[in-house]
């Protein structure tokens, strides 16, 4: 018979889950299979396209690679899709259908999402990589924030002044100012105290002594010109306050000697104490320098390590993220991106969801022919698995008819077996009873005395004397027995009869 050649729409409609000898009898279906494996095909290619900027985006896959990766998950995608198609049977319940329908939409809805997402993404690649830069800048700015309040790098500013200040130690060779030691700058306030309360006396006596004048010229005071006794009174207070003066003046020079001698006494300390401070200041800076050196290479170790992750971080999380921030920030693109992703997803859910409203349908001449055939299908392999069930049981009947005549035949040569056995172990029976009877004999002809010699004149008798030589008693011993099993007799060599006395004397 000719087999005829299939035709692209064959192949659809066989992709789409037809068969083609029921479209041979319903070719009014054969459309809408064939545009059912064309849909499915759409959906293999979304999902190649998918994969292939999935892979680059994400991992950075040479483009060739991607694309022969991509046409393998469409292939798989294409098969998942087929399987979702042939597994949803038409059914009279209403039940049944929707019992096999969510399932597969939902599995279709979560292979929609997988497929649609990277497309998506790569609609908006040129808006995604502005708002990457933007993420990646405010993740350095974190970064370098967290670092700068972390625990482990807090001794960094005062090493860093520490140094600064035993720097400042070796460049002055050690030497201090000796006004800033404590015991000059005790004095320097003693003296500086008791500067201002001179002062104060010395402006209150200048006081007194103008208030005592200007009585004595009448100008103030009482008015009386000359020496009253207003002017006797203001004298008075100026001569006691010159007193005040005096012991103030006094006081003052006390603290200005010992300021000296403070300022004498911290210099002599000071270049004493210059080659400890120098010595210290060396040891400190080295161990300040080392340990700032260390937290600082460390901090920018991490820096840089951020750094280069931060630079890479253009993924596809990455763009999922910056997909997120730009529809917060621009709704007019999520609500782009929501359209889209709602158009691919639409796409990989028509397949499935045209088998679902089909099968919520009156079920066409193509289900009722598919049924048929199915049902002839079912008839026709039970006949052959009865045909094949008697073929088996008659075997069993040879095999068990075949093993029943091996048993006799067994059975049978065991008897005979049995019987041989015995008839041999009855004639060794017979042979050594046979034996015992012929030694007695023997014994007793050996055992009986020969008869005294006649006289030289008498006649010489003629008795026979039964002896044997050995070769004869040899010959008997081995001669078979004549006894046979059931009584049976056989011709043996004749035992020699006993010669006369005489004739083996005369020999």
């Amino acid at each position: 018979m000719k087999v005829r050649n299939r035709t692209t729409g064959d192949r659809l409609a066989v992709l789409a889950g037809a068969r083609l000898d029921v479209l041979a009898v319903a070719p009014g279906a054969r459309a809408k299979f064939v545009a059912l494996g064309g849909v499915l095909v759409s959906t293999g290619g979304l999902a190649a396209l998918s994969m292939a900027f999935a892979l680059h985006m994400a991992l950075g896959v040479w483009w060739p690679v991607s694309a022969l990766v991509g046409i393998g998950w469409g292939m798989v995608i294409v098969n998942l899709d087929r399987m979702l198609l042939v597994g949803m049977a038409h059914d009279s319940s209403w039940l049944r259908n929707a019992a096999m329908a969510v399932p597969r939409i939902a599995l279709a809805v979560l292979l929609g999402t997988v497929i649609s997402t990277p497309l998506t993404l790569q609609v908006f690649s040129k808006e995604i990589d502005t708002t990457i830069v933007t993420l990646q800048a405010e993740a350095a700015e974190q970064f370098t924030d967290e670092l700068a309040a972390d625990a482990r790098y807090a001794p960094v500013p005062v090493l860093e002044q520490q140094i600064a200040e035993e720097q400042a130690v070796l460049a002055g060779g050690g030497t201090t100012d000796p006004n800033a030691d404590p015991r000059v700058t005790g004095a320097q306030a003693e003296r500086d105290a008791k500067q201002a309360t001179y002062d104060a006396a010395a402006q209150t006596f200048a006081d007194l002594q103008a208030k005592a004048q200007c009585e004595l010229d009448g100008t103030c005071g009482s008015g009386d010109e000359g020496q009253g006794a207003a002017y006797f009174g203001a004298a008075a207070a100026a001569a006691a306050q010159a007193d005040v003066r005096d012991a103030a003046r006094a006081e003052l020079d006390t603290a200005e000697r010992a300021l000296e001698q403070a300022r004498e006494s911290a210099g002599t300390d000071a270049v004493s104490a210059g080659a400890r401070s120098v010595a210290i200041a060396q040891a400190d800076l080295a161990t300040h320098t080392a340990e700032l050196q260390r937290l600082t290479s460390a901090r920018v170790a991490e820096q840089a390590a951020f750094d280069e992750q931060n630079a890479q971080s253009d993924g596809l999380l990455a763009r999922l993220e910056a997909m997120d921030r730009l529809a917060q920030d621009r709704p007019a693109a999520g609500t782009a991106h929501l359209m889209l992703f709602l158009l691919f997803l639409s796409v990989e859910l028509l397949p499935v969801l045209m088998k679902v409203m089909l099968n919520f349908s009156e079920p066409t001449a193509y289900d009722r022919l598919e049924e048929l055939r199915d049902e002839e299908d079912v008839a026709a392999e039970e006949i052959r698995r009865n045909g094949r069930q008697r073929a088996q049981q008659a075997r069993a009947d040879l095999i068990v008819a075949a093993e029943t005549d091996r048993m006799a035949r067994e059975i049978l040569d065991r008897e005979i077996a049995a019987r041989e056995e015995a008839e041999r172990a009855a004639e060794r029976k017979a042979r050594r009873r046979e034996a015992r009877s012929l030694r007695r004999v023997l014994g007793r002809m050996v055992r009986t005395p020969a008869p005294a010699p006649a006289p030289a004149a008498a006649k010489p008798v003629t008795s026979l004397e039964p002896t044997l030589d050995t070769g004869e008693l040899e010959a008997m011993m081995t001669a078979p027995s004549a006894v046979r099993t059931f009584g049976t007799t056989a011709s043996r060599p004749a035992v020699p009869a006993p010669r006369v006395a005489g004739v083996l004397t005369d020999n």
